[in-house]
């Protein structure tokens, strides 16, 4: 059946069964489509041919459709073998030609790779419980045992990534103040900064999502299941001390909470190798907007070297396709769902991935160049306007900037003292009052109240309970007062007229001024992050109603905070700006609410503070990261254009050494060439229109590999059939001592050479068949120029 091109259902007397035409007409279907589901298909396939849809008919198909992608990857494998390209973390450190393909000579970058990490629960998966009548908990797994296991080097394992959890458990403080800000204050504005939260398990789910991480162009790097718990930092330990073994130093990761990793990372097993290996640890471009200004100029794109225009936010573009894969994972077994994630990835990297590389450098090319020109008419009347001479000052700017920032991050222990014997000073006098005024209703008596004798006996009890109260709480303050002037060491009480009162008192405003801005500056980055996604393609109607009524309803908070913190600005001294409506929308995006929390000088005359300075040094130091930028391009561009001419030439002579050894094996060489092989018309194309570009300072000319290894691409072809597709024939040595096999010996070595023979021509049999029904137009590249 399988030689005719018909996949059986069953191993034993099958009565049913597909055509591989249909299992691949589904396979890419669904790679391009994800929503489109194997019952679906089914159902148009009855409509097709006129008969009903049955249930059964799907899971005929799901297993035909097992068998048939298990066929291929059993091809891929004898492929990959064939090309010497089965060593550990083969694809891993050959996955990306303009990240991973080094050249001789070539310059060497602040960072050699760029990377981004992050979690997405969309592709979770409900784990099957059985019910209980009697109590509501969540049951046992009723799931069935399988022996189906995904064999896939793109898949960090369970195992791995729990030895990890251990690491996780202590958060203790940066030592090297002079690098990271001094405490991270960012915690708690993302849900997977809170321990509270991401500890707490979904107990539906057993995969709660996936953790991956991709190179700046996109390519799938590693991927790991997210189990029964949200995004704990076990994932991306595990994933970057995977990448550090697989790439060495100079990485350069981009996370949301970077700021409070890089803490988690520097204290764990892996902090040692992380220093020693300069790895870095930053933020991406879109949540660092939302993080404290001190943490942005510590962590975000903009201001980080050697980092170029990337906004390390490639996870974000990624996942906005592949939660495209959610609905059809939601009840699937636990091997189907790792196979559809790693079927998905591994398609998107070979034909949307690798074909938009191009594309991507032409794009940051043109972007970079466009930077710089606008800066260079801009800049330079900037700066004059600002009376800055050399450029050299932006820099001085930010480290002032830094500096000012972390002298606010805590309060000096003495004025947070002085500020509670202050507030406990003004209770104990709020106390005394009430106190007194108890005291004095207590002690009036009327001569001719006309109440009676029995009502005269309730309010004496309530004025004396009233009394007692008011001296108990002022006996309380009392105390507390003492001890504070114990501590400080004050030996005359503080009282209103002093100045001591006055000036800890305008602190105290402060403090009370600063909320209220946290508050305010919370709501507006909530709405801010609210109206995004309601504008983003793939959001529900349903979903897009909610965030509508949620921004009515932050709207409204917004208003009420903003005139809390305007009232709250007035009364500080020296006096606050006021804000309006508009403003605080703009200051959500440019993260400026931090200046705004001067407590001690006024910085409204240094010249980092004004709008103008600002907007000059965020273009200052967007030029600056185009330049880096080209630079990287430059390089970029190259190690394409030699990875193109390399694999091409190592390919087709695999190809020609294979031809007449085993023509089956050299024909799914040809295919595999021409997976990528199809885009090197266009990326060649591509390339030299960014050679075209006005300010081009690079080369196309191709260099020389660096990577000189078995199964590179520009090393010596010398490929091999693999031992499995031969048969493990047994050689008698004449000159062995052993004496002559008897006939019942003869009898089993002749056995076990049929099964070895038998076994052989099966591998040789899926080699054929796939040879049989491949779809695939072939094309060299002089017919592709015709």
């Amino acid at each position: 059946m399988v030689r005719q091109g018909v996949i059986p259902c069953s191993p034993i007397s099958p009565v049913a069964g597909i055509t591989s035409e249909a299992l691949e007409l589904y396979r890419v279907t669904h790679l391009r489509s994800p929503h489109l589901s194997i019952q679906a298909f089914v159902k148009t396939m009855c409509d097709l041919h006129g008969i009903e849809f049955h249930r059964h008919l799907s899971r005929q198909f799901s297993i035909a459709l097992d068998i048939y992608i298990q066929i291929q990857r059993v091809v891929a494998s004898l492929v990959t073998e064939s090309l010497r390209r089965d060593s550990p973390d083969w694809r891993l450190k050959h996955a990306c030609p303009a990240c991973t393909y080094i050249l001789t000579n070539e310059e060497q970058l602040h960072f050699k790779i760029l990377y981004a990490m992050d979690g997405n629960d969309s592709l979770k998966r409900i784990l099957r419980r059985s019910l209980d009548d009697d109590d509501d908990s969540l049951g046992i797994s009723s799931e069935l045992p399988t022996a189906q296991l995904l064999v896939s080097d793109r898949y960090l394992s369970r195992n791995f990534v729990d030895q990890f959890a251990r690491d996780t458990a202590s958060f203790v403080e940066i030592t090297n103040i002079d690098q990271r800000p001094a405490e991270n204050s960012c915690e708690g504005r993302w849900k997977n900064m809170d321990d509270t939260k991401t500890k707490k398990a979904w107990g539906i789910y057993d995969e709660t999502g996936v953790f991956i991480a991709v190179c700046r162009h996109g390519f799938c790097l590693l991927i790991t299941d997210m189990v029964q718990s949200r995004e704990l930092a076990k994932y991306p330990l595990a994933v970057v001390a995977k990448l550090l073994d697989a790439f060495g130093d100079r990485l350069g990761g981009g996370y949301d909470i970077g700021c409070q990793f890089q803490a988690t990372l520097d204290n764990s097993l892996l902090g040692p190798l992380v220093r020693s290996l300069r790895h870095t640890l930053l933020v991406g471009a879109f949540h660092g907007h939302a993080h404290r200004q001190l943490c942005q100029l510590f962590s975000l794109t903009t201001y980080i070297k050697g980092l170029g225009i990337e906004d390390l936010e490639t996870c974000e573009r990624t996942f906005s396709k592949s939660n495209s894969l959610a609905s059809a994972l939601r009840y699937t077994t636990v091997f189907h769902r790792q196979q559809a994630i790693d079927s998905y990835f591994e398609h998107n990297d070979e034909f949307e991935v690798y074909g938009n590389l191009s594309n991507f450098l032409h794009s940051n090319y043109k972007q970079a160049l466009d930077i710089l020109a606008n800066g260079e008419a801009i800049l330079p009347k900037v700066m004059e306007d600002l009376g800055v001479e050399d450029e050299s000052t932006f820099e001085r700017w930010l480290e002032d900037e830094k500096v000012y920032l972390k002298g606010l991050t805590r309060e000096p222990e003495d004025e947070t003292l002085h500020m509670e014997y202050w507030q406990r000073l003004v209770n104990l006098r709020a106390s005394q009052i009430a106190l007194d005024a108890a005291t004095n209703m207590f002690g009036t008596h009327s001569q001719h109240d006309p109440l009676s004798y029995d009502a005269d006996i309730s309010n004496t009890r309530i004025s004396e309970n009233t009394r007692r109260h008011a001296l108990e709480d002022y006996e309380r303050n009392l105390k507390l007062v003492q001890a504070l002037e114990h501590n400080l060491g004050i030996n005359n009480r503080w009282v209103p007229e002093d100045g001591e009162w006055q000036k800890v008192g305008r602190l105290v405003a402060n403090r009370k001024y600063q909320r209220a801005l946290d508050c305010l500056e919370g709501l507006v980055v909530a709405r801010i992050f609210e109206l995004a996604k309601m504008n983003r393609a793939g959001t529900g109607y349903k979903l897009r109603k909610h965030i509508a009524r949620a921004l009515q309803t932050r709207s409204a908070a917004i208003r009420s905070t903003l005139n809390t913190y305007n009232n709250l600005a007035s009364t500080v001294y020296p006096p606050r700006q006021t804000l309006k409506w508009e403003e605080v929308v703009e200051y959500a995006f440019l993260a400026d609410f931090d200046l705004l929390r001067n407590t001690r000088f006024d910085i409204s005359s240094l010249p980092w503070s004004s709008p103008a300075a600002r907007s000059a040094m965020d273009l200052y130091f967007k030029m600056c990261r185009a330049c880096e930028e080209i630079c990287r391009l430059n390089i970029e561009v190259r190690c394409l254009v030699t990875y193109i001419r390399d694999e091409d030439k190592y390919l087709r002579e695999c190809e020609d050494r294979l031809t007449v050894a085993n023509p089956a094996l050299a024909h799914q060489i040809t295919i595999h060439r021409n997976v990528r092989g199809r885009f090197n018309f266009r990326h060649l194309n591509r390339l030299h229109d960014i050679s075209k570009l006005p300010g081009f300072t690079g080369t196309l000319v191709p260099g020389v590999s660096a990577c000189m290894g078995a199964g590179d691409s520009a090393s010596l072809p010398d490929p091999h059939i693999p031992a499995s597709m031969f048969a493990a024939l047994a050689v008698h040595d004449p000159s062995s001592p052993v004496g002559a096999d008897t006939q019942e010996e003869l009898d089993e070595e002749e056995v076990a050479e049929e099964v070895a023979e038998e076994t052989s021509r099966s591998l040789q049999d899926i080699v054929l068949i796939t040879d049989d029904f491949s779809q695939l137009e072939v094309l060299d590249s002089g017919e592709v120029e015709e």
